[in-house]
């Protein structure tokens, strides 16, 4: 059973940062798998944040975090990571980490078969 987990969200006023980190378990050779960032807001629906393939070649943002937000992966540790610098009150949202069955790179919602459970994220002063 794969399992994954998010932490690091909360509170932050605007231009703060933080750090989500989503453990994986239960995948063999997480490192073979691409991870993703999504994100939903209230009343929104669920969008793309940042993808990250199995070997780090290729890397994607979603215009809105681009230049704010570092995905990055520690397959040693089964973990990937989203670095929020520069936060906006239009960033809260709760946020999911997923995993995808294939290496390759994956934007979609519907390329992912593991979700996490999520993570609230709000930008507020």
């Amino acid at each position: 059973q794969v399992q994954l987990v998010e932490s690091g969200g909360g509170l932050v006023q605007p231009g703060g940062s933080l750090r989500l980190s989503c453990a994986a378990s239960g995948r063999r050779a997480f490192g073979s798998f691409a991870m993703g960032w999504f994100r939903q807001a209230p009343g929104k629906e669920r969008e793309f944040v940042a993808a990250i393939t199995w070997g780090w070649g290729n890397i994607d943002y979603a215009d809105a975090v681009k230049g704010r937000f570092t995905i990055s992966r520690d397959n040693n540790k089964n973990t990937v990571y989203l670095q929020m610098n520069n936060l906006k009150p239009e960033d809260t949202a709760v946020y999911y980490c997923a995993s995808a069955p294939r290496g390759a790179r994956a934007t979609v919602g519907n390329e992912y078969d593991y979700w996490g459970q999520g993570t609230q994220v709000t930008v507020s002063s």
